[in-house]
């Protein structure tokens, strides 16, 4: 604990002492600077899986160094243990538990110019790496160069300042990306194209697979000429991808290699335009200050009170939470969609990487409230996306899809936005687009027509995971169920109504598990609810979980659920059993357990909230403030699971104001506990919402009463509207247990 702390101090001094004069100047104009309070390098161990590297909010770039690129343990390539760093690689996942992109390997040296590609990777001075948002530093000590990374939308920009001018030189690695072992690293490029325009410019073509299909064009230049460049020997006959060494013989010790590098996924003409729109000329620190602003910009529409650590926590988890989705299209609107065919964007702009299994739970909802001038432009994207292949994104990545994950709550992400009010986009088309996905088969993840016949997949004519896809699917019919419902489409309300109780039918009251069950209607036998199966590697029939984990998996109807139980009292005995009796976990994805609640996985995370729910509101209370205090930390090691593009982040966010979406299509945010003293959003109508714990402690961690503008407040829950009007909600905090029915 000792070192970890030293390291945030080192951190947080060094966002003063390292940011440039035109930062200052910039942020001296601002009231606040809530940067500080960012530290990129949480979530760096190797469970949180996220990265350190420049970014802009919601862009298409994020630079950021390797330290491994082999396994699961690499899925942002960032480990921060590791002591040696490959290079710099310019797009990123954030927090995700599978690896693609890491595209462009980036890395200078002095010395030997030409040696085997592996050579150019060099240790690194710990006391001297550096992130703040929108801008990384790191002194390579093999190297002899000071390594600065900021970024613009879609331009990395990174200057390299040599210690010695000794045959200086610049590793290309366009083979390089991350991949499960080693044979599949040497051999995931398809096509490589490169061309030196001239002396300063290599532009290319690279195509990969990883995730999915990948075609990018990029344009890399120098602001020294280069004097040679030299295509190094493949290191196995299977590899397409160039390893490119540019040297330079101009740059005097103490100079400085600045290099752009754009990306686009249209043409080498879209990276160019890229370039040109975003970063015309070479002013490192102006770009650096306009990142830095960005960020701030955004991270000023939340202000909150509370200690450093939380803080640290909440602003580390604000900017996580705008890493992605990401807007890939060209500054002219242009991008490669799921057909590979060049398209313009109808509104400008297209959104991708949406890991809709996580994020649908806690950061979409999070968006409505806080990035509300963004949902539209996601909404359209999906929509986009879903006429292109014939459904909705299940996993969206690079204008593709990935098929990873179970049901498709893109549903859940549209629905929930058409009841919240959004309207900048074709209601017609999204629920089109909702109702192909629900009804129309496609190989690899839906079977309706199992589906409709059972009531439920069976689990002897579904590959795996046929519990958990049950489920999570009738979640999604009852969001396209909402959705018919404002829109006056009493038939495909009816329909999907009926649908989304199919949860009944995996109920088993005799265990009062939902469970998984074969096609003669009979339950599969053994059956173990503590039993872990990573559905992908053992054909198990819960997704990342089991039987504990997913009977709560009913968010639209959990008084449905509780009836099943019997009531309240057996329902909530089933809770307490839930989060006491001990797992023993041996799966990646399934940690922070308490009981066998797993808060670093998704589909436990609204299940604290479902004591409230059933009339035993002190036990939320105390099971928030007991993940608070032990799921987040600001330190490397501080998330307990994958970030997940911004779901862990959105869970403390939303949880730390004292309510939770359990339902995120109904509107409704369950009240718990707040867990900082005072939190104002600033909405995007000139309007605030404040949020008040009125004497909040270590001891006063449960609600006695609730006031909204003044008045007292009775429900169990507030709806979104409520929010978006602007007001104040206070909490007046006790020491005593109150309001509990059982």
């Amino acid at each position: 604990m000792k070192k970890t702390n030293s390291l945030i101090c080192k951190w947080a001094v060094g966002i003063a002492a390292l940011l440039s004069p035109a930062v200052a100047a910039a942020s001296s104009t601002q009231t606040t600077d809530y940067t500080k309070y960012v530290n990129p390098f949480v979530g760096n161990a190797d469970n949180g899986h996220t990265f350190p590297g420049a970014c802009r909010p919601f862009g298409m770039i994020q630079t950021s160094p390797v330290t491994g690129g082999v396994g699961w343990r690499y899925c942002s390539e960032y480990v921060y243990s590791d002591s040696i760093i490959w290079g710099f690689t310019q797009d990123h996942l954030n927090g995700t538990g599978c690896m693609d992109l890491g595209d462009i390997l980036v890395m200078p040296s002095t010395g030997k110019r030409i040696r085997q590609w592996d050579a150019y990777r060099s240790r690194y001075a710990k006391n001297q790496e550096f992130a703040t948002p929108g801008y990384y530093s790191v002194y390579l000590t093999d190297a002899k160069v000071k390594a600065e990374l900021t970024a613009a939308p879609h331009v990395a920009f990174h200057r390299y300042t040599f210690d010695s001018a000794d045959s200086t030189s610049v590793l290309i690695d366009l083979q390089h990306g991350p991949s499960w072992n080693d044979k599949q690293y040497h051999s995931q490029v398809n096509l490589c194209e490169t061309h030196w325009e001239d002396d300063q410019t290599l532009v290319g073509h690279v195509q990969n697979t990883v995730w999915v299909k990948q075609d990018y064009f990029f344009v890399i230049k120098f602001n020294h000429r280069v004097t040679s460049h030299t295509v190094l020997p493949k290191a196995f006959d299977t590899e397409k991808g160039d390893r490119i060494v540019a040297s330079f013989d101009d740059i005097a010790q103490g100079e400085q290699l600045l290099v752009k590098i754009a990306m686009s996924t249209t043409s080498i003409e879209g990276a160019k335009k890229n370039l040109q729109a975003e970063v015309p000329g070479w002013d490192f620190a102006a770009v650096k200050a306009s990142a830095h602003d960005d960020w701030n910009n955004y991270l000023k529409r939340i202000d909150v009170e509370g200690t450093e650590e939380q803080k640290q926590n909440y602003y580390t988890s604000f900017y996580h939470a705008l890493i992605q989705p990401n807007q890939i299209a060209d500054v002219d609107g242009m991008y490669r969609n799921a057909d590979d065919k060049v398209v313009k964007a109808e509104t400008g702009q297209f959104y991708s990487t949406f890991s809709c299994w996580d994020t649908y739970r806690a950061a979409h909802p999070f968006y409505t409230i806080v990035m509300p001038d963004r949902v539209d432009g996601m909404v359209n994207s999906l929509v986009e996306q879903a006429e292109v292949q014939g459904f909705l994104p299940i996993w969206g990545l690079w204008g593709k899809e990935n098929y990873c994950m179970v049901a498709n709550h893109a549903v859940s992400i549209v629905a929930e936005a058409y009841h919240k009010g959004f309207r900048g986009f074709d209601a017609e088309r999204a629920f089109n687009a909702i109702k192909k996905t629900q009804t129309v088969s496609h190989k690899l993840k839906s079977d309706w027509e199992n589906y409709m016949k059972y009531g439920y997949l069976p689990t002897d004519l579904t590959e795996a995971e046929s519990v958990s896809s049950s489920l999570e699917s009738m979640y999604d019919d009852y969001a396209a169920a909402d959705m018919a419902r404002l829109m006056g489409k009493k038939q495909d309300e009816a329909y999907f109504t009926r649908r989304s109780q199919f949860y009944k039918n995996l109920f088993d009251k005799s265990t009062q598990f939902t469970r998984p069950r074969l096609s003669d209607g009979s339950w599969k036998t053994p059956f173990n609810p503590s039993d872990l199966a990573h559905a992908e590697s053992s054909g198990g029939d819960y997704t990342e979980g089991n039987a504990w984990q997913y009977t709560w998996q009913v968010q639209h109807d959990v008084n449905g659920l509780i009836k099943l139980f019997g009531g309240p009292k057996p329902f909530l005995k089933k809770l307490d059993q839930f989060f006491s009796l001990k797992l023993e976990s041996t799966l990646s994805d399934v940690t922070g357990l308490i009981g066998q609640y797993a808060h670093g996985n998704e589909p436990s995370h609204h299940v604290a909230y479902l004591y409230a729910m059933a009339g035993r509101p002190s036990r939320t209370q105390e099971l928030i403030r007991e993940i608070f205090d032990t799921q987040y930390r600001p330190t490397v090691d501080g998330l307990c699971g994958n970030d997940d593009c911004g779901q862990m982040s959105a869970w403390y966010m939303l949880s730390a104001m004292g309510f939770y979406p359990v339902n995120p299509v109904s509107g409704q945010y369950v009240f718990g506990a707040p867990q900082m003293e005072k939190i104002t959003l600033r909405l995007v109508d000139g309007k605030t919402f404040t949020v008040k714990a009125e004497g909040l402690s270590k001891e006063n961690k449960y609600v006695d009463y609730i006031l909204l503008n003044g008045k007292r407040y009775n429900k169990p829950y507030i709806n979104h509207a409520d929010i978006m009007k602007g007001g104040t909600l206070v909490y007046k905090m006790t020491s005593v247990k109150k309001h509990d029915k059982y």
